[in-house]
């Protein structure tokens, strides 16, 4: 899309935003039918993401510590993206809604970071006592 397009359509938005009113209450000026219809698919959402994470619990993880923690992780970023879609439904402007992603795309990053160095340790503990076990059998 050419900036200015793009300038454009932020500009229309964001004045819109700026009336009183019934837009103030509903920036987007969605009909009563578009309203209903929106927070029927929300609950959706939500059960479909309570119905993932009761299958995501239920999964067999093989009794190992990795698959534990896969399972974990799982349902962290899973719970993570619910609140997400959560957060970004009630956003009641363009900027709001580009700060919530914005602070999620941030959290994400921090915790995908944290889950590198957990799942790397999971990944090299049963390596190193495969080697203990090794060199305790080799010098006896």
């Amino acid at each position: 899309m050419d900036r200015a397009v793009a300038a454009l359509l932020l500009e229309k938005v964001m004045a819109k935003e700026k009336t009183t009113g019934e837009e103030l209450r509903d920036p987007f000026g969605f009909s009563e039918g578009a309203r209903v219809a929106l927070e029927q698919t929300h609950q959706a959402m939500d059960t479909y993401f309570d119905f993932l994470k009761k299958s995501i619990s239920t999964f067999p993880s093989g009794g190992t510590e990795i698959g534990d923690r896969w399972k974990e992780e799982s349902l962290l970023n899973l719970t993570a993206f619910q609140e997400l879609v959560k957060r970004l439904s009630m956003a009641g402007s363009f900027e709001e809604a580009l700060q919530i992603q914005t602070a999620f795309m941030h959290s994400q990053l921090n915790r995908l970071g944290k889950q590198t160095t957990s799942f790397g340790a999971a990944y090299t503990k049963p390596a190193d006592n495969a080697d203990k076990k090794r060199s305790t059998k080799s010098s006896d």
